[in-house]
């Protein structure tokens, strides 16, 4: 249900601030699975990662908060069932709300972890180990 007035750049906060909840909540839990697991070896090299995706994620939740403020708008419910989430808000007064499906949900939430990790979107060729890729053989 739309609001009378919202902007495109309005809802797309809106949408944000959903997917950096889930986003959040992820990083949060992977860092923890990879800390308790006792199978790395260096785990904190691993979660320091995550752990800094976690909080650029954090940082850039406050700022849209901070936005919602100027802007009025105030963040109400999540609710999520077995099609995907619905978000509930009020915007000047208005009450709104944003539906996400679930296969949307997870390519957003991929490609902005992958941001917020540093990775980006690059996909690194798969070289087999077999192969050499440089000849390092001495000029005869």
């Amino acid at each position: 249900m739309a609001v009378p007035g919202i902007t495109e750049d309005e809802l797309a906060l809106i949408r944000s601030v959903v997917l950096l909840r889930f986003i959040r909540r992820i990083l949060d839990r992977d860092a923890r699975i990879l800390e308790e697991s006792g199978v790395l070896k260096s785990p904190e090299l691993y979660t320091g990662i995550i752990r800094g995706a976690e909080r650029r994620a954090s940082l850039v939740q406050h700022e849209i908060m901070a936005e919602f403020q100027k802007r009025r708008i105030k963040f109400l419910r999540l609710t999520q069932d077995e099609h995907g989430i619905e978000a509930e808000y009020l915007c000047r007064g208005y009450r709104g709300a944003i539906k996400m499906l679930w296969p949307v949900l997870r390519s957003e939430i991929s490609s902005r972890i992958r941001a917020y990790l540093g990775s980006g979107s690059t996909s690194f060729p798969e070289t087999p180990l077999s192969e050499p890729t440089m000849n390092l053989a001495a000029p005869e």
